[in-house]
């Protein structure tokens, strides 16, 4: 499945919160979740870079399959 192109930093934080990430801290511009030992820095951009969106799907731990179907 290809990486959408149009996610903001807020849809990407709700989509983490509903897989169970808890929003520990805002720090400027960048979000810092929580789950498991995982942590995630959620860039607050519109829209993420595609590469950074993939990025962040890594840390989480998370197949782009299941963070989409969050969206």
């Amino acid at each position: 499945m290809k990486l959408p192109r149009d996610v903001n930093g807020e849809q990407a934080v709700r989509a983490l919160c509903r897989l169970g990430f808890s929003d520990l801290r805002q720090t400027v511009s960048h979000r810092i979740l929580r789950k498991d030992g995982r942590t995630v820095v959620v860039p607050m951009h519109r829209p993420i870079k595609p590469g950074t969106l993939k990025g962040l799907i890594e840390q989480a731990g998370l197949t782009v399959e299941e963070f989409v179907a969050e969206l």
